[in-house]
């Protein structure tokens, strides 16, 4: 059995070829240059990276997506019409994301982004009221997609005294610290209700734009939102005319529809918006458990049993 580690090659890869074939006797693992790529995916079983509709060879069996999540456009209509299965990294760095995402929810709660661009200014401007502080105890948090990261966040809420509801069109619940885990459908009827609204959903092509100018509509002048999963569900124009126009209380965002964020935008000089660059997965072992993935499904297709991760390529996740 041969395996193709697709370029661009980085340094944390550099050792897997001669790891995994230790580690799971029988696989050839081939880590080649741009030049020999095409050549090595022609006799590959599995490969691992990202594929063109050029470099996808007839007879492979398996995919090893490097993300969690992989970007627009890694599954082109080729690659999901072909046979070969396609697994991802999925919860691989649930406890980052999660832990990044309770930061950006505290940080709303607590009012730490206007006091962040204080603190630039040299500027003591302290807010006595109570109204601009969320109480977890009495809040509501609206879990959108209750996977692995948000069953994390959801929990890390729960600990707080938060009614945490989480919507997911898989997850049936029960899930710990949850309230209740709802149907997709019910997402609408449950957006009024929320004074938090945590959004972890992947980008498919039912989740692309999802939170749009109706959406955010629904939401009540003193909630707030948070992105944490992928940038195109989410349409920013909607949500800096929501935020405009005091129809909600504020926003914290990882992801977003275009990246980098334009230096221009206008949710860069809002006091009442905290940005992160895409860094909630950000933190210690990604590498290694990335690989503890890969290895655990090269032993799996080398035994002929079901790999882990697998994904409905029509769905992309």
């Amino acid at each position: 059995m041969k395996l193709v580690l697709v370029p661009p090659q980085i340094d944390a890869t550099r050792d897997w070829p001669s790891r995994l074939m230790a580690d799971v006797p029988g696989w050839l693992v081939v880590r080649p240059s741009d030049d020999a790529v095409y050549e090595e995916l022609r006799t590959a079983d599995a490969a691992y990276g990202v594929l063109t509709p050029a470099l996808l060879p007839d007879g492979l069996r398996w995919l090893q997506a490097p993300q969690a999540a992989p970007p627009p456009g890694y599954f082109f209509p080729e690659l999901v019409a072909h046979p070969v299965v396609v697994t991802n990294m999925r919860d691989t760095y649930t406890d980052h994301v999660a832990a990044h995402t309770l930061a950006l929810v505290l940080a709303l709660c607590r009012g730490l982004p206007r006091y962040f661009r204080d603190q630039v200014d040299a500027h003591w401007a302290p807010d006595w009221e109570p109204a601009s502080v969320v109480n977890l105890p009495e809040a509501t948090a609206l879990v959108v997609g209750a996977g692995a990261v948000g069953a994390e966040v959801g929990r890390l809420l729960g600990a707080f005294g938060t009614t945490v509801v989480g919507v997911d069109e898989r997850s049936k619940g029960p899930l710990e610290g949850f309230a209740a885990v709802e149907p997709a459908e019910a997402l609408d009827s449950l957006l009024p209700t929320a004074d938090l609204v945590i959004l972890t959903v992947p980008h498919t092509p039912a989740t692309e734009g999802f939170f749009d100018v109706r959406r955010f509509g629904l939401l009540k002048p003193s909630a707030y939102f948070v992105n944490i999963g992928r940038g195109p569900t989410v349409q920013l124009d909607a949500l800096v005319d929501a935020l405009s126009e005091d129809r909600l209380a504020g926003a914290a965002l990882d992801v977003f529809e275009s990246e980098p964020l334009p230096p221009g935008h206008p949710l860069w000089q809002r006091p009442d918006v905290l940005i992160t660059p895409h860094v909630a997965g950000v933190g210690p072992y990604a590498d290694e458990r990335r690989y503890a993935v890969l290895r655990e499904n090269a032993r799996r297709f080398a035994s002929g049993v079901d790999l882990v991760n697998v994904v409905d390529k029509t769905s992309w996740f």
